[in-house]
C-alpha cells in the first residue's frame, strides 16, 4: 500500500507542476457570467505562445470550423469561450505535462493513446449528437494524467502495477491493481487533480470514472463514451477492429447504452471509429505537440 494518501499526492505534484497562469485566469474568467467574451480573449491574446497555440487548433480541418480565425476575439466570438477554454486547457495540458519526467513509459506513446481517445470520444459523442460532444475532446486528451503523476511520484509502485498487468494470464485491468498495491488508481488521481485545478465538473467526473462507470453520476453518458473511446483507442493502435483480439470484449451492453448506442452496431462504431481517429491523427498531433 502506498504511503502517500491521495491527497497529499495531488498537492506534491502541485508543487512540481501546475497549468500556465493565463490558462488560470481564463477558465476563472469563463466561470464567472461577469466576464464578457473580449475580456477572455483579451487575456490570452497577451500570451503571444497560447494565442498562435489556440488559433492554429480553431483554424485546423480536425477541429471542423469552416470560417478562417485570424484572432483570438474572432474565434471567441464564432465558436464561444467554453470551447475556447477547452482548446486552451488541451494546449496548456499538453506542454505541462510534457514537462514531467518519468521513467516508465515513452511520452509519445502516451500522447498517442491521449489523441486517440481525444478524437473518438469527440467522434462518438457527435454520433449520438452529445451537447457537450466538443468538450469531450479535451476530457478525452486528459483521461489517463493521473497516470503521469503515479509515474512521477510512485515510480516503483507504478511499475509494479504495470508488470503485474503484463505477467497476468487473467487479464486484470490496471486501475484494479493500482487500487490493491496503492489505495487509489490513476483515474482517481487524475480526477482530484483536475478538481484542484479548478476544471470543468463534467472533466473532474469522466476522468474519475472512464474505466468504471458507477462512479459517474451527472455525466454518465460522457463517462461511457469516454470508456468506449478509451478501449477503441488501444485497437487503434494496435490497427485492429476485432473486438473478440482486444479489450473490447469486455464493454458490456450497459456501456455502450450509457453511451447512447445500440449494442448490436458496436462492431460498426468501433469500424468507423478506428478509421475515423487514424485518418484525422496526424493533423491534431502536429497541432498538440509540434
Amino acid at each position: 500500500m502506498a504511503e502517500l494518501s491521495l491527497k497529499e499526492l495531488v498537492k506534491n505534484i502541485n508543487d512540481v507542476v501546475s497549468l500556465p497562469g493565463v490558462f488560470v485566469r481564463v477558465n476563472a474568467m469563463v466561470n464567472d457570467e461577469n466576464c464578457s467574451i473580449n475580456e477572455v480573449a483579451e487575456v490570452i491574446s497577451q500570451d503571444p505562445g497560447l494565442t498562435i497555440r489556440v488559433l492554429r487548433m480553431a483554424n485546423s480541418p480536425a477541429y471542423g470550423i469552416s470560417k478562417e480565425i485570424d484572432s483570438v476575439a474572432k474565434a471567441a466570438t464564432i465558436i464561444g469561450t467554453e470551447r475556447i477554454r477547452d482548446i486552451a486547457l488541451a494546449t496548456s495540458a499538453v506542454e505541462t505535462f510534457d514537462g514531467i519526467p518519468n521513467e516508465l513509459v515513452s511520452m509519445e506513446d502516451f500522447w498517442m493513446h491521449s489523441i486517440y481517445c481525444a478524437i473518438i470520444s469527440r467522434y462518438l459523442g457527435s454520433l449520438v449528437k452529445l451537447a457537450s460532444a466538443e468538450s469531450l475532446f479535451v476530457t478525452g486528451l486528459l483521461h489517463d494524467i493521473g497516470q503521469l503523476v503515479l509515474f512521477r511520484a510512485l515510480p516503483d509502485l507504478s511499475r509494479q502495477s504495470l508488470e503485474y498487468v503484463l505477467d497476468d494470464t487473467e487479464e486484470t485491468e490496471l486501475f484494479m491493481v493500482e487500487q490493491e498495491l496503492l489505495g487509489f488508481d490513476h483515474a482517481m488521481v487524475g480526477a482530484a487533480l483536475a478538481d484542484s485545478w479548478h476544471l470543468t465538473p463534467m472533466l473532474v467526473e469522466v476522468i474519475k470514472s472512464h474505466h468504471d462507470l458507477s462512479g459517474a453520476d451527472k455525466y454518465l453518458q460522457e463517462s461511457a463514451i469516454v470508456k468506449i473511446a478509451n478501449t477503441i483507442a488501444v485497437m487503434t493502435e494496435l490497427n485492429s477492429v476485432h473486438i473478440e483480439e482486444t479489450d473490447a470484449a469486455m464493454l458490456t451492453d450497459d456501456d455502450w447504452q450509457s453511451a447512447g448506442f445500440d449494442p448490436e452496431q458496436a462492431d460498426k462504431i468501433i469500424e468507423d471509429a478506428v478509421h475515423f481517429a487514424q485518418q484525422s491523427y496526424k493533423d491534431v498531433q502536429k497541432l498538440l505537440l509540434n
